[in-house]
C-alpha cells in the first residue's frame, strides 16, 4: 500500500527547521522560532522543548543536530540523518496548517492563535475538543500536502511524479504531464503525524480520536483531488487533451475541513468486539464516516482569558456590528458590549496607468468605525 515502509519516516522530520541552512551558517533566530513554533504543531512532544535551547548555539551540522535531540531512540536519529531532504517540506506544511487554521477561525471567538510557550495553540488542543480535532486534521492534511508537492516539483530525490497514471482515460483524454503523488505524501504523513498515537497504543480514547481526525485530513485531500487538462493543437483547438491529478488548492481543504469542524460528531469509546472504537455518544445520531471529524469532549466557550488553558478571549478583538453571526458584535464579544472609535484609514486611491509602465495612485484618509469587544 505504501510506496516505502510505515516506520521509516517516524519522526524524521522533528527538525526540518535547519534544512533550509547550510551546516556551516548560524540559525537565525527569527527564522528559528517560526520553524520551532510550526513543528511543535506536528510533533507535541517533550524534543520540541530542547529544540528551543538550539538557537543560541552557533554553526551546528545537521547530523549533529540529529544526536543532539532528546529522546529519540538510536533508530530514530539513524531515521533523521537518512531523510534530511523532506525536512524543508514538512517545515511548511506545518506552516500551512498554521496559516489555514487562522484564516478559517479568523471570525471565532477561538482564533487558532498561536502562543510563544508549548503546545503551540495552548491547552486547548490538548483536551479532546474539536478544536483539537481540526488541528490534527489540518496538521496531517498540511504535512501530506507539501510532501506531495516537493515530489511533483523535483525537491526530493526519493519520490517523484505519479507515473501509475498513463495511458487513455475513459473520456479519451491522455494521461500525460506530472500527476501529483499524493499517495506518496498521504504515507509520509501517515508515518510521521500517527507515530506518537501508535507509540502510545491505540486502545487510548484519544490516540482513536487523533488517528481519525489525522486520516480525515488526508480523506480531505483525497477526495477533493482534481484533474487538470491542457489542449494542444492548431490554433489552440483541442484535437489533442493531455491531463494530469492535482492536488486542490489548500484553501479548499481548509473549507472543507472547516465544514466537518461545524458538524462534528461527539464520541466516546466502546468495546466492539475484541477492540475499542468511538462511537457516538448520542445513539440517534448516525455513525461518522472516515471522513468526519469526531471530539470526545465539549468544547469552552473560550470568551473569558484562561492562560493556564491557552485560552485568550475575545476582549479587544474586532466585530461586525452589524452581523448576526458568531462575527457578530453579540456573539463575539459574549453579551459584554463592544467600544466603537474612529479610525483613520490610510488606503490608495485615484490609481491611474502611466505609460509605460507603471501605475501611480494616491495616498487617501477616510474615517471608519470600529468595534472592539469589551
Amino acid at each position: 500500500m505504501f510506496p516505502f515502509p510505515q516506520e521509516r519516516f517516524s519522526f524524521s522530520l522533528s527538525f526540518s527547521l535547519i534544512g533550509p541552512f547550510p551546516s556551516s551558517a548560524p540559525i537565525p533566530v527569527s527564522t528559528f522560532m517560526s520553524c520551532f513554533r510550526s513543528l511543535c504543531l506536528l510533533t507535541q512532544i517533550t524534543e520540541c522543548l530542547y529544540l528551543a535551547k538550539l538557537s543560541s548555539v552557533g554553526s551546528i551540522s545537521e547530523e549533529e543536530t540529529c544526536e543532539k535531540l532528546k529522546g529519540l531512540i538510536q533508530r530514530q536519529v539513524q531515521m533523521c540523518k537518512r531523510n534530511l531532504e523532506v525536512m524543508d517540506s514538512v517545515r511548511r506544511g506545518a506552516q500551512l496548517a498554521i496559516e489555514e487554521c487562522q484564516y478559517q477561525f479568523r471570525n471565532r471567538r477561538w482564533n487558532c492563535s498561536t502562543l510563544d510557550s508549548l503546545p503551540v495553540f495552548g491547552k486547548v488542543v490538548t483536551q479532546g475538543t474539536r478544536e483539537a480535532a481540526f488541528v490534527y486534521a489540518i496538521s496531517s492534511a498540511g504535512v501530506a500536502f507539501a510532501v506531495t508537492r516537493a515530489c511533483s516539483s523535483g525537491e526530493l530525490e526519493k519520490c517523484g511524479c505519479d507515473r501509475t497514471v498513463h495511458g487513455v482515460s475513459p473520456q479519451g483524454f491522455q494521461w500525460s504531464g506530472c500527476s501529483d503523488n499524493i499517495a506518496y505524501g498521504v504515507a509520509f504523513s501517515q508515518s510521521f503525524v500517527d507515530v506518537r498515537e501508535r507509540s502510545k497504543g491505540a486502545s487510548s480514547s484519544r490516540a482513536l480520536m487523533n488517528l481519525h481526525n489525522n486520516e480525515a485530513g488526508r480523506k480531505a485531500i483525497l477526495t477533493h483531488m482534481r484533474v487538470e487538462c491542457k489542449c494542444h493543437g492548431v490554433s489552440g483547438s483541442c484535437e489533442v487533451k493531455t491531463c494530469w491529478r492535482a492536488v486542490p488548492p489548500f484553501r479548499q481543504v481548509g473549507h472543507a475541513l472547516k465544514e466537518k469542524f461545524d458538524g462534528a460528531t461527539e464520541v466516546e469509546p466502546r468495546r466492539v468486539g475484541s477492540s475499542r472504537a468511538l462511537v457516538p455518544r448520542n445513539a440517534q445520531f448516525k455513525p461518522h464516516t472516515d471522513e468526519d471529524l469526531v471530539y470526545l469532549e465539549p468544547s469552552p466557550d473560550f470568551c473569558e482569558q484562561d492562560m493556564r488553558s491557552g485560552v485568550l478571549g475575545t476582549r479587544g478583538r474586532t466585530c461586525n456590528k452589524t452581523s448576526k453571526a458568531i462575527d457578530g458584535c453579540e456573539l463575539l464579544c459574549c453579551g459584554r458590549g463592544f467600544h466603537t472609535a474612529q479610525v483613520e484609514l490610510a488606503e490608495r486611491c485615484s490609481c491611474k496607468f502611466h505609460w509605460c509602465c507603471f501605475v501611480k495612485c494616491r495616498q487617501c484618509q477616510r474615517l471608519v468605525e470600529l468595534h472592539t469587544c469589551r
